[in-house]
């Protein structure tokens, strides 16, 4: 079995609530990506203006060729702080997930999680989401 192509991945936090200013304070730094609900931007699928419908807070790796998920996680989480006090705050106010684009050439590649890698994201209480594409 081959291994996956390439991955893209972030971390996701989201809710209606969610202030984006108060994330990176609380987490150490700002994301690539952040908006308020309310928020208003043109959206080039529809082409017209569209409301933001709750609050988002990411950020984001550059991708890997072949994949690297767990050092990808890595270098998201050592970014942000290690209090899990402050992650449990988050992760039962929002919903937080680490959002990972799987890109597959052939029909029959595959990956591993390590566990250290799983042990982080449990313990801050972000899920594992997984978008996979294939070659075709």
């Amino acid at each position: 079995m081959a291994q996956v192509s390439r991955s893209r991945v972030s971390l996701r936090i989201m809710g209606e609530s969610l202030i984006p200013s108060e994330i990176s304070k609380l987490l150490g730094r700002d994301g690539t990506t952040m908006y308020t609900k309310g928020d208003v931007f043109t959206s080039k699928t529809v082409d017209r203006e569209v409301t933001r419908a709750s609050g988002h807070w990411s950020l984001a790796t550059q991708a890997c060729e072949p994949e690297n998920l767990d050092g990808q996680v890595r270098e998201i989480l050592d970014q942000l702080t290690d209090d899990l006090d402050i992650w449990g705050e988050v992760s039962t106010t929002y919903r937080c997930d680490i959002f990972c684009g799987l890109f597959l050439k052939e029909s029959n590649e595959g990956m591993d999680i390590s566990p250290s890698t799983l042990k982080l994201l449990g313990e801050r209480g972000i899920s594992l989401s997984l978008d996979i594409y294939d070659g075709s």
